[in-house]
């Protein structure tokens, strides 16, 4: 039977803030974007982990981010066992 209980992994979502917004999973902050600059000359920086970059808009800035999280999810660390021997 089962208990109803949630999945351990919480699933990713926006939070907007005054000037940033945060990328968040459970209570941890796993990317964020912010714009950088006034009207049409304003960029959107964004990071997430340990790259960073700029973006002309805010959704290519978002994407980035996600596309980040989701590749640093699902690739293989690079020195270790991939039977997880030690």
């Amino acid at each position: 039977m089962a208990t109803g209980r949630k999945s351990a992994k919480a699933k990713p979502y926006w939070e907007r803030g005054y000037d940033t917004h945060g990328y968040w999973q459970g209570n941890k902050k796993i990317g964020w974007v912010a714009l950088e600059g006034k009207g049409k000359d304003g960029l959107y920086r964004w990071q997430a982990g340990s790259r960073a970059g700029d973006a002309k808009t805010l959704l290519e800035a978002k994407r980035a981010v996600e596309e980040t999280i989701l590749s640093h999810a699902t690739q293989l660390s690079l020195f270790a066992d991939p039977a997880g021997d030690s």
